[in-house]
């Protein structure tokens, strides 16, 4: 199975007419704290896009910068004991959207995923996320993000590390 990446993302974007911008950068941003420092931005603009499989199906929960997401509130709003809630390895990660860990972005997946995003994502001002590729972030409004993602919405914020 081809990886996604950049190009395939930045086709998804024309063909479904989202109004965001790929940035090509000089280094890596694997971390939140890279891409914060890469663009100079706080990091609670720079959103992850982290798989999770609850009962062995695959969720998306997009989430700001160093926040943690809370499983127990992850679990209750899913329907499911925590127990039933695990994080995708990077080869699950891999398989299941298309891209690698660090470059995932909030959709244009293999597949449509089910998607949460932590409301906590909507009160910034615009939006960083992973680009398709390493080397590669995604800027995106809030606005645009719900339009796209949907209505699935829930404070999943534990505690900010920043």
């Amino acid at each position: 199975m081809t990886n996604l990446n950049m190009m395939t993302l930045q086709r998804f974007l024309e063909r479904e007419r989202i109004a965001a911008t790929i940035l090509k950068l000089d280094r890596r941003t694997l971390t939140v704290a890279d891409a914060a420092a890469a663009l100079g931005v706080p990091p609670a603009q720079i959103v992850k896009s982290v798989l999770f499989f609850g009962d062995g199906m695959p969720v998306l929960v997009i989430s700001c910068g160093l926040a943690r997401v809370a499983w127990k509130t992850l679990a209750d709003y899913l329907g499911i004991s925590r127990r039933r809630l695990k994080t995708a390895t990077a080869a699950e990660v891999a398989a299941v959207t298309g891209y690698v860990v660090g470059a995932v972005p909030p959709f244009g997946h293999r597949e449509p995923l089910r998607t949460v995003v932590d409301t906590a994502v909507y009160a910034q001002p615009i939006l960083f996320s992973g680009g398709g590729d390493v080397d590669a972030l995604l800027r995106i409004s809030p606005a645009e993000l719900r339009r796209i993602v949907g209505p699935e919405e829930v404070a999943l914020a534990e505690r900010d590390r920043e």
